[in-house]
């Protein structure tokens, strides 16, 4: 493992007037900025799409280097806005190549530090999976998960979810004829660039709907990013009056974190399972939108030792997935500190595992990766809690002085 960590400078006072980055700007978004420095109706149209190819596509960081859009307009643009990505202030480098990256957004003022979140990028021989953050910290309280035990600070915007896709591709050297700082690091094998997201890294995707639908708008793009619609997962914890919405409007890949097959368990690990309890969230699940035997439902599924990880509990599962086209991801629980749980024992895992696949649903087992640096599944949790407190008590004195 490999640790590099980047003291970033104190946000100025001024930072409410700096300029704005269009990153992460949906079209719509960059038509507005573009009527900002006061371009016509008529003409913005054709300069979002050029926009769109220059900042997505090829992923340029100085309107400079816009070569098909005239000096003067390139110049109105560096004048009010910038190229510029949030800032990554810790990466770190798993021995089995997964990287973490400790993200820090833009301030919106003098009294915002900036929000920070965690994103993994997973290099695998078939495809690069990025798992991204739809908040910053959790508003969940899953019981086995890190993340679950930080506070949740807010939504991400449009932008910063997006974002984290365009750090990571520069960081990669994933955009043509771009190379990563220092060097691409992954073989231009077209195998290790970022191929697939999931929406699984800090927070609850579905109380961000609105923000994550735009994101997956600008994501998806055929004429920038690129990402199809069936190589984007969203995970849900089970936000059920959200789960057919979200297959109307994104028509992604969808995942449930399950974990358990009766109420009174999933509402000790799942809590929101009070809310909304396992028939509720199954029935959501046999009616989402475009379900069929080429577009399962993934089931995640934790393992926890001498919990939930039984024969019983095993066909338990099998029946309560009737009817449902889907898989079955099984997760050896990953350990972090403070933690009350263990990860099942192998042979068990591989006899749950068993038990379902012999039942006709596919149950892999997912290899965990990262564990080393806190990446793996349920084990992000950012600095924020502790930048937030420090955040607090300067703002405690900063009023204490003002007073």
């Amino acid at each position: 493992m490999t640790l590099s960590v980047l003291e970033p400078a104190a946000p100025a006072a001024e930072t409410v007037s700096q300029r704005l980055s269009l990153i992460g700007r949906t079209r719509a978004g960059l038509s507005d900025a573009l009527a900002e420095i006061g371009i016509p109706e008529k003409e913005r149209r054709m300069r979002v799409g050029q926009l769109w190819n220059w900042i997505y596509h090829y992923g340029v960081r100085d309107f400079a280097e816009m070569t098909t859009i005239g000096k003067g307009l390139r110049g109105a643009l560096s004048e009010r806005f910038t190229l510029d990505l949030p800032e990554v202030t810790a990466e770190q480098i798993s021995t089995d190549g997964t990287r973490k990256w400790l993200i820090r957004m833009a301030s919106t003022g003098p009294r915002d530090r900036g929000a920070e979140i965690e994103c993994v990028y997973i290099p695998e021989v078939d495809r690069g999976t990025l798992c991204v953050s739809s908040q910053v910290g959790c508003t969940l309280t899953c019981t086995f998960c890190h993340t679950g035990t930080q506070r949740l600070v807010r939504n991400l915007t449009t932008e910063e979810i997006v974002a984290q896709l365009m750090v990571a591709r520069d960081r990669l050297g994933d955009f043509p004829n771009r190379s990563a700082p220092g060097g691409a690091f992954v073989p231009k094998d077209g195998g290790r660039f970022v191929s697939n997201i999931v929406f699984m890294g800090m927070g609850e995707p579905l109380y961000n709907f609105d923000g994550v639908r735009d994101a997956i708008d600008v994501i998806s793009d055929n004429e920038g990013l690129s990402l199809g619609r069936r190589r984007i997962t969203v995970s849900t914890s089970g936000v059920v009056p959200q789960i057919g919405p979200l297959g109307d409007q994104m028509g992604t890949m969808l995942a449930i974190s399950l974990h358990a097959v009766r109420d009174d368990l999933r509402n000790e690990l799942v809590p929101l399972n009070k809310k909304y309890p396992i028939a509720e969230l199954m029935e959501a699940c046999r009616t989402y939108p475009g379900l069929t035997n080429a577009k399962r439902i993934t089931f995640e599924y934790v393992m926890l030792k001498g919990v939930n990880d039984s024969d019983a509990e095993a066909r338990d599962l099998v029946r309560l997935l009737k009817g449902i086209p889907a898989k079955i991801n099984l997760i050896p629980f990953n350990p972090w500190p403070g933690t009350k749980y263990e990860c099942s024992d192998w042979d068990r895992i591989e006899r749950f595992s068993e038990i379902v696949f012999r039942a006709g649903y596919a149950s892999p087992v997912r290899t965990p990766r990262g564990r080393d640096i806190l990446a793996a599944c349920g084990q992000l949790k950012s600095e924020t809690e502790k930048l937030s407190a420090r955040a607090r008590l300067m703002l405690d004195q900063d009023d204490a002085a003002a007073a």
